[in-house]
């Protein structure tokens, strides 16, 4: 089965806390062959399943069975549409209720100043039913479900809470009892939680801001020739080898190759590189991307969901939605907080009614512990600080494929690095040709190039780069052999002939030069050799230029305590003068494609924690051996499925850029995990022991949220390097 075909992601419409997603994860994991994360922050469902055993309606069904209402995710702006008109109901419905408390409001207020401004019982009766009825409907469906489903949430909180108050006081009207009514606690206590839930809505707007931007940046009409002319169309209607024109100033519509013309492409919003990128014929450019300079003609190579902006769009939609480890006591906690705080209601309750005396002063305590103990903050606390710091690291061209690997880098004590494509820039150029006595230069070149023009190995592509500049033909070869990673045999008129790596070379027979070719190894070079049977004719020597940034990365990893191996191909030599340049202390040598994976499971069985770095398509199975694995992104392929974390810029600085955000994210967490618990801690104490009336209990729970919300907000103002600033709370 393909991903397309087992898995969605449902929006879902309803949910309002901790217990929430809880009660919904665990009803859709109970289906046959299927495994569901529910996001409270991003309201979304991801769902895998068997298309064998179940459809994406009976999934739905599902989640309306459990009490909320889903539908399959559409495009971003279709769901913020979505979440604008339920933004706007939500503000009306508050605005409505702000002004049928304000009589009641002003009433306390003026009290303050000694004027006693009373409002008839009756008045205040008649303000708050549609508050408690209409307004706070809501929380009564909301409560009926949880309870259908034999759980508690934050609805039937409130909705026990508020209806104590104000049926208590519609008994003391009734019943002409002589003692205070709590009208005004039930409307207020409602309307205040409608206003931390708006506050809570604008943040999580702000949450997820980063997709939106990224989304602006494609241009909605693209420049299209056909037949000879230039048409504006919507870029929608673009289809793969479409040839469209970008003009200086305007955004890349989709991906393409350049025909014609060249200019200075700003990338940074894909790869996070502020600095712009020459483009010419032949070069890839991709969607979004901000044309500089001259006008370019492209040939559109992708588009739609196949480009690279979808795919970083979708990748940090996929980090959102995914639950971090951590997240794990949250969960179990929520899934029994809410029978316990029922639980400590009535037992406030009793205790109040046993030492007072008096049933509403006992009723009114109990309806604060209700409503302070609302587990909102302890539900937010994770998934929204996820939802910003993956918006941070796809700015900065750091793609998270989930929030295990963003919560997993921080704890990586041993980081393995692969030489090239990550310390080197992965491209070998052909730099010395030495042969011996038994061949000359354009023999060398020639034999070297009939070998290697069958193999796809990085010095076989650049022995044919130096051919084709020197216009040298290669010959045609029979019995083709390639040894991976160790070098190339075939026959030429019937003579059979060696290219590959003095180790394997030495293993036909053939008596090498070891001086010699240790002299070009201690230059940082990697060696290959040629043969005619077993006669040397030479030495090709190729260099692979390390990256400007790469010694100042590994300085900037060793200082953040991480021990820095690199793995080579090359032998002991070349690999010491390339660790030398990049001041790496530790190296393996010599090491195969194939023995990259155990040698980074040798290093997990030492220690505790290990991560690897490779260009994400030949280092595949070391990457899936380690715990974190970062990918840098292959020339202008990204290796998006390779690695738990993507680099989009080929710079080594990108990975401590990403280990430094996973220590400040889960900074953030611990801090946003202890303002939930401190809160619930404090809060509940104080108004089981009746310090907290029910309207201050209920302003306490809705601020919890928003605080919680805003001290996440707070890593937007990350920098790779900077200590990124706390939430302040006043006293």
């Amino acid at each position: 089965m393909s991903l397309a075909e087992n898995h969605a992601d449902l929006q879902i419409v309803g949910m309002r806390c901790a217990s929430c997603s809880g009660r919904l994860e665990k009803a859709l994991n109970q289906l046959p062959d299927v495994t569901a994360v529910v996001n409270l922050a991003t309201e979304k469902a991801s769902v895998s399943f068997d298309p064998a055993r179940i459809n994406v309606d009976a999934l739905i069904k599902a989640v309306r069975d459990t009490g909320f209402d889903a539908h399959v995710t559409r495009d971003f702006a279709a769901e913020k549409a979505d979440r604008v008109k339920a933004y706007e109901h939500e503000k009306l419905r508050f605005f409505i209720a702000v002004g049928l408390i304000t009589p009641m409001l002003l009433e306390m207020l003026l009290m303050l100043f000694e004027v006693h401004l009373m409002i008839p019982t009756w008045m205040q009766w008649a303000l708050a039913t549609p508050v408690q009825f209409w307004i706070g409907a809501r929380f009564y469906r909301g409560a009926w479900a949880s309870v259908k489903h034999g759980s508690g949430n934050m609805d039937l909180l409130v909705a026990l809470g508020t209806s104590a108050a104000y049926f208590l006081s519609v008994a003391i009207v009734m019943f002409d009892i002589h003692q205070p009514v709590y009208f005004e606690s039930s409307a207020v206590l409602i309307t205040l939680v409608l206003m931390g839930k708006l506050l809570e809505m604008g943040a999580k707007a702000k949450a997820s801001s980063a997709i939106e931007k990224l989304i602006q940046l494609q241009p909605k009409i693209a420049h299209v020739e056909r037949d000879g002319q230039v048409l504006d169309v919507s870029v929608g209607q673009l289809r793969p080898d479409d040839i469209f024109i970008v003009r200086p100033g305007e955004h890349v519509p989709v991906d393409g190759v350049v025909l014609e013309g060249t200019s200075t492409l700003d990338e940074s919003m894909l790869t996070g590189e502020s600095m712009p990128q020459a483009r010419q014929a032949e070069d890839k450019v991709y969607a979004a991307t901000l044309n500089q300079q001259g006008m370019i003609k492209c040939r559109a190579t992708a588009v739609g969901s196949h480009t690279q902006l979808a795919a970083v769009v979708r990748m940090v939609e996929q980090a959102q939605g995914s639950k971090a480890p951590i997240q794990r006591l949250a969960d179990k906690i929520s899934g029994i907080f809410v029978p316990i705080v029922l639980v400590l209601a009535v037992i406030t309750f009793l205790v109040w009614l046993q030492v007072e005396k008096d049933f509403s002063y006992a009723l009114i305590t109990a309806v604060s512990v209700l409503v302070i103990a609302c587990p909102c903050a302890l539900g937010l606390a994770t998934p929204i600080t996820v939802v910003v710091a993956s918006g941070l690291a796809a700015r900065e061209g750091i793609l998270v494929k989930d929030a295990a690997a963003l919560e997993g880098a921080h704890k990586l004590s041993v980081l393995v690095l692969d030489k090239t494509g990550t310390l080197t820039e992965g491209k070998p150029a052909l730099t010395d040709l030495r042969p011996s006595a038994a061949s000359g230069v354009g023999e060398l070149l020639r034999i070297a190039a009939s070998l290697a023009q069958h193999s796809t190995h990085p010095l076989s592509v650049a022995i044919m780069a130096h051919t084709q500049a020197q216009a040298t033909m290669p010959l045609p070869v029979t019995d083709f052999d390639e040894a991976p990673g160790s070098g190339l045999r075939g026959n030429l008129d019937g003579v059979t002939y060696l290219l590959g790596s003095p180790a394997y070379i030495a293993r036909q027979g053939v008596a090498l030069d070891e001086p010699s070719i240790q002299t070009l190894q201690k230059q940082g070079k990697t060696v290959v050799a040629v043969a005619r049977g077993q006669v040397l004719l030479g030495y090709l020597a190729f260099a692979d230029r390390m990256r400007p940034s790469s010694r100042a990365a590994v300085a900037r990893l060793r200082d953040m305590g991480m021990r820095v191996v690199m793995l080579s191909g090359d032998n002991q030599i070349t690999a010491q003068a390339i660790a030398d340049q990049a001041g790496i202390d530790e190296f393996i040598a010599e090491v195969s494609p194939q023995d990259k994976a155990r040698y980074v499971g040798s290093l997990r069985n030492e220690t505790t924690r290990v991560g690897m770095v490779g260009d994400g398509i030949n280092d595949a199975p070391a990457l899936a051996a380690a715990d974190v694995s970062f990918a840098m992104k292959s020339g202008s392929d990204i290796a998006i499925e390779a690695a738990d974390i993507t680099l989009m810029r080929n710079d080594l600085n990108s990975v401590a850029d990403a280990i430094d955000l996973s220590h400040v994210t889960l900074s953030k967490i611990r801090q946003n995990l202890f303002f939930a618990f401190a809160y619930n801690v404090l809060g509940i104490p104080l108004a089981g022991l009746g310090l907290l009336n029910p309207m201050i209990a209920g302003g306490a729970m809705a601020m919890s949220s928003v605080s919680v919300v805003s001290n996440a907000l707070l890593l937007k103002q990350w920098r790779p390097g900077e200590p990124v600033p706390d939430l302040k709370v006043e006293e």
